[in-house]
């Protein structure tokens, strides 16, 4: 009778080992498509800027070194690897589009012009993209790394070398103040 229920045991054991294993790989594969979801958005955000910059080029001349720092940024942004890496591009390359954006408004003309009217939505619809596609990522990351670390799934990750992955979070100061409205 002993034997059965120390049996029974092992067997209860076994499932829930492999139960978890399949658990902690299906969160890990999940971030991992969670962080190709951002790479593309991020592709079509690169795709878009040299096509901005070259409208605003067209108005905006003399203003050189705002360009110049735009395509830097970009350049960083498309080499940049790993999460933390690509978050801190990121950051800069927002920055430097602010600049591009204040730029513009500096010109009437270039405001009422349908291709960088054009170009500025899908900007921004990326931008929302990427965001919503940021959230997720962390949300998913958040699920595995609590996994990873609570008992008793930390037991299985611990054996198969789980280990945690980085959150893609904003650097930039600015950017994690609240917006002030004045009139």
């Amino acid at each position: 009778m002993a034997i059965y229920i120390l049996l029974g045991i092992v067997v209860v054991l076994v499932v829930w080992g492999v139960a978890a294993y399949n658990g902690l790989v299906m969160f890990k594969n999940r971030a991992g498509e969670a962080w190709s979801d951002i790479d593309v958005q991020l592709k079509r955000r690169y795709d878009l800027i040299p096509n901005l910059v070259s409208t605003v080029k067209g108005y905006a001349a003399h203003e050189s070194g705002v360009f110049q720092k735009v395509t830097e940024a970009r350049s960083q942004a498309m080499q940049a690897g790993g999460t933390v890496e690509k978050a801190q591009a990121e950051n800069m390359l927002s920055g430097a589009l602010k600049s591009l954006f204040a730029v513009a408004e500096a010109y009437p003309d270039l405001k009422a012009n349908q291709n960088f009217l054009e170009l500025q939505r899908e900007l921004s619809d990326t931008e929302n993209k990427i965001q919503a596609s940021r959230r997720f990522y962390n949300g998913v990351v958040m699920e595995y790394n609590t996994k990873i670390e609570t008992v008793p799934t930390n037991i299985i990750a611990n054996m198969f070398t789980f280990t945690k992955r980085e959150f893609f979070e904003l650097e930039e100061e600015a950017a994690k103040q609240p917006v002030k409205v004045e009139f």
